[in-house]
């Protein structure tokens, strides 16, 4: 009965945390795998790419997959929303990868994104998109 005990009382808080962790960090690996990471910088492939909005769209895609990966595996997925609501992604983009509606998307992220983005109720940075579901008309 020790061992039972012992089982169901413990503090599971940072093993938890590093579950977590390990699978934010395999989600990261396999969008790598599917998206891509780029061309190494200073190759002509980089070279390239300068000028054009490749990289742009592949850091996006690339959240939006590693988003869905997240959701799949059980997780929040709240710091790939955050990442992605920095890099301008609407709602309705981050609702489409997540499979619900731009609302939904809003609903579960929103507040804690704005929280995390504007702590001082300042403002959001310029580059988060101007896309509240609740102020559309």
């Amino acid at each position: 009965m020790e061992l039972v005990e012992r089982a169901v009382g413990a503090d599971i808080g940072s093993a938890a945390r590093a579950v977590i962790t390990a699978a934010a960090a395999e989600a990261s690996r396999h969008a790598d795998d599917i998206i891509g990471t780029g061309p190494l910088p200073g190759t002509p492939e980089w070279e390239a790419e300068q000028g054009t909005d490749i990289p742009t769209q592949r850091t996006l895609a690339w959240h939006l997959l590693s988003l869905r990966i997240r959701l799949a595996a059980g997780l929040d997925g709240i710091e790939t929303v955050l990442g992605l609501r920095f890099q301008g992604a609407t709602w309705a983009t981050i609702g489409k990868a997540a499979g619900m509606t731009r609302q939904s998307a809003h609903e579960r992220w929103g507040a804690r994104t704005t929280a995390l983005l504007d702590p001082l109720g300042t403002g959001v940075p310029t580059t988060v998109a101007d896309d509240d579901p609740s102020r559309a008309g």
